[in-house]
This record gives structure tokens, sequence and C-alpha cells, in this order.
């Protein structure tokens, strides 16, 4: 049987925790440097910056979804 942690499989949670690191690492050491500052997260606020470091953070997760389908 499949544990459980608020409504969702352990490995599920193992994945969004990978893809939130990975896809921050890649944003704030690769991409954020080289983006115009108007795409440049300023901690504590709600801004593009927080867009574009979501928008990493979802392609990452779903290159771990199709990953581990194959």
């Amino acid at each position: 049987m499949d544990k459980k942690f608020l409504g969702l499989s352990v490995r599920r949670w193992l994945e969004y925790l990978a893809a939130t690191v990975i896809g921050n690492v890649i944003y704030f050491y690769s991409l954020e440097p080289h983006l115009p500052a108007s795409l440049q997260h300023n901690s504590r606020l709600l801004d593009l910056g927080s867009l574009v470091d979501f928008a990493v953070c979802v392609a990452v997760y779903g290159l771990i979804w199709v990953g581990g389908r194959l």
C-alpha cells in the first residue's frame, strides 16, 4: 500500500520538492543574472520574476513526470 501524506503519495511530494529546488537553482543561478530587471525576482514580492521562476519549476516538474512514466 502506498503511504499518503495530506492526500498525496510520498513519491508525489518528493517530486514536487525536487522540482521546486531544481527549478529555483536553475532560475536563480542560471537565468536571473541574464534577465532584464523587470523579469528578476524581488524577495517578498509577487512580480514577473515570480512568474518566470514558477514557470521554470513547472517545466522541471514536467520533465520529472515524463521521465517517471518512461
